[in-house]
């Protein structure tokens, strides 16, 4: 009986809970103007910093109501700005508050307050939409429906300090992408907003900055604007350089340093220009020092890779600035002890930063290294043995093909470092530096390929296939096979390597080496036969072909299957030249063989001999 019990204490704690938060919903329908504005005040005075009472308000209708009384043209100023900062506090609650508010079209509400005379009101409205747009379930999109709002929020920048914080922060937050850009550059954003980089108030001043970050960011057009600005008789440039300096709150230097690289980047600053030499570059390496909490030193690594990756003068000086490379190898050392952290969501907090961690001093390794042979070596010197093992297992799992971090790891000089890895003297080293390279090439475009293939060189490619070490020889295997993938880039690879991927295949199929290794290596050869002039590289090698029949026979299922492969490549019927190289095969005693797999006990081997088979009949 106690279980049939549950459900109706339940729903009496729910009532109860309702029941409380109702009598302030009520007096929002007081016909008494005077009480209705009393309950909106109290209604305010009951949500702040109570997430459950802004919950059980919005489950309670109070969202529409309030909306109603506020654009009301018979309700006061005073109530229609009571409103807005009730809304604006119901929005700081949970995510879902805020999809409560958007599903109720609070913003073109909103919008429309601002429209007012009063500027207390305009205010109100204007920080409730910064917190809304703030939030990341809001889309930007809906900053820019309506054309007149843009240009209203730029006249509206002049009002007081209030409406210069909250416009800035919501055009900081609702620029994403170079159409939004254009749009504000085009409303006179940076005429607008430049004079507030000397406002009195730091939160304006820092909101301005931050303007300027996302509006400067991939975007030459703006870039050449900002460079020539005055602001007070100063170049904007040197207002940014100014913000940088060490007596300035961290968030200030940090955004400065972010304007400064971007219009760098965008080339409106000269890479070799003392305000990025002297005062950029020194700044965001600062900021990759422990002593800044996580998120700046995250920000500082990926500002700082995105501002060298380019220029090998920049990743030189960098890569001997206040210990860079020691510094970064700290970055793999958080957090200290997993084990200690027993609260599951400090634990998850941790580890999430642990990961952005990793990855942006992944960034910044990959762009110190990407230009220049010294800066690589020191790199790979620098770093302890246990940074670099986890840091490349982790850069494995980047480098998957599904990966969205595989892309601009490629781009800032990965293979270079890997390939450096190979060379190490630690095993674990040259096993993940091999496996990174792996992964790298699996459906990987020719370029990549041509570029692993430059950067590791032959010599080394051959080194490691006679490796010691047997995760390191398998790596190089799945390595060379996703190398050997795609029928142009197998003819490609073979036409410039041909000689040499033989003659390694050759040595391993002769070695003394385990079955996982040689049916690796005979699955290589399936991937050679399927080429369209490579094959040939297989049936001009008398050598590799008696190879592949006695592989057929072995007493191993899984080598007769690779070796299968091989034969089912050469010998397919739609190919040119296929009768000839049946013929060849069935001279060598192929056919026969085929005939007495086709009666295995193995019914995927007994289906695969049928299959082929079938092409001499054909």
């Amino acid at each position: 009986m106690a279980c049939l019990l549950e459900t109706p204490i339940r729903m009496s704690v729910l009532s109860e809970v309702t029941a409380s938060s109702r009598h302030y919903v009520d007096r929002l329908f007081d016909p008494d103007p005077q009480k209705v504005l009393q309950g909106v005040i109290d209604m305010k005075n009951a949500v702040i910093g109570n997430n459950k009472q802004k919950a059980n308000l919005i489950v309670l209708g109070a969202v529409p109501r309030l909306l109603y009384l506020l654009q009301q043209e018979t309700s006061s100023t005073e109530l229609k700005t009571e409103c807005a900062v009730v809304l604006g506090s119901l929005a700081m609650g949970t995510e879902n508050n805020v999809k409560s508010l958007l599903d109720c079209h609070i913003i073109p509400a909103l919008l429309q307050g601002l429209l007012s005379p009063d500027l207390k009101f305009i205010e109100a409205c204007l920080r409730c939409l910064r917190t809304i747009f703030t939030s990341p379930v809001t889309p930007e999109e809906l900053l820019y429906t309506d054309a007149t709002v843009i240009p209203h929020l730029m006249a509206l920048l002049s009002r007081s300090r209030y409406t210069q914080e909250y416009i800035c922060q919501i055009f900081s937050h609702c620029c994403k992408g170079p159409d939004h850009q254009t749009i504000l550059f085009n409303h006179g954003a940076v005429q607008n907003i430049a004079h507030l980089l000397t406002s009195p108030s730091y939160k304006v001043r820092m909101q301005a900055l931050k303007c300027f970050s996302v509006l400067a960011f991939e975007n030459p057009q703006v870039s050449m604007t900002l460079v020539n600005v005055l602001v007070d008789g100063e170049l904007l440039p040197q207002i940014f350089v100014k913000m940088l300096q060490r007596d300035k709150p961290i968030e200030m230097q940090l955004t400065s340093a972010k304007c400064l690289t971007y219009m760098c980047r965008a080339g409106a600053i000269r890479t070799d220009d003392s305000c990025i030499v002297l005062k950029t570059l020194p700044c965001l390496v600062r900021m990759c020092s422990k002593e800044r909490l996580l998120e700046e030193r995250v920000e500082g690594a990926e500002t700082l890779a995105y501002l060298i990756e380019p220029d090998v003068e920049l990743q030189r000086i960098a890569s001997i600035t206040d210990h860079l490379i020691a510094m970064l190898a700290d970055y793999f050392k958080y957090p200290s002890s997993v084990s200690a952290i027993t609260d599951i969501k400090r634990l998850d907090h941790d580890l999430k930063h642990a990961h952005e961690l990793r990855q942006a001093a992944f960034k910044l390794y990959a762009s110190l290294g990407a230009n220049d042979e010294d800066i690589r070596k020191k790199v790979l010197q620098n770093a302890p043995d246990e940074i670099l093992v986890v840091a490349s297992s982790m850069l494995c799992n980047l480098l998957l093909e599904f990966s969205p971090s595989k892309e601009p790891i490629l781009e800032s000089g990965a293979v270079e470092l890997l390939c450096g890895l190979t060379q190490s003297e630690n095993p674990a080293l040259r096993v993940n530096g091999i496996w990174a390279l792996m992964n790298m090439a699996f459906q990987a475009e020719q370029k990549i390929k041509a570029d692993i293939l430059r950067s590791l060189s032959t010599e080394q490619l051959f080194r490691l296939l006679s490796d010691s070490d047997m995760n390191v020889l398998m790596k190089t295997l799945g390595l060379l096979r996703n190398l050997l993938s795609t029928r142009p880039h197998i003819d490609k690879i073979m036409s410039t390597h041909g000689k040499q991927i033989m003659q390694a295949v050759t040595l391993i199929l002769e070695g003394e080496h385990s079955i996982e290794v040689k049916e690796q290596t005979l699955c290589i050869l399936a991937n050679i036969a399927d080429g369209t002039t490579a094959k040939e590289l297989i049936m001009t090698n008398d050598d590799i072909l008696q190879k592949i029949k006695y592989y057929m026979g072995h007493s191993h299922v899984k080598l007769q299957l690779a070796a299968m492969f091989c034969i089912s490549n050469l010998i397919w019927n739609e190919e040119e030249g296929s009768q000839e190289r049946q013929d060849k095969l069935r001279d060598m005693g192929i056919v026969d063989i085929l005939h007495k797999l086709s009666q295995s006990a193995d019914s995927n081997l007994c289906d695969k001999a049928k299959t082929a088979l079938q092409q001499y009949l054909a």
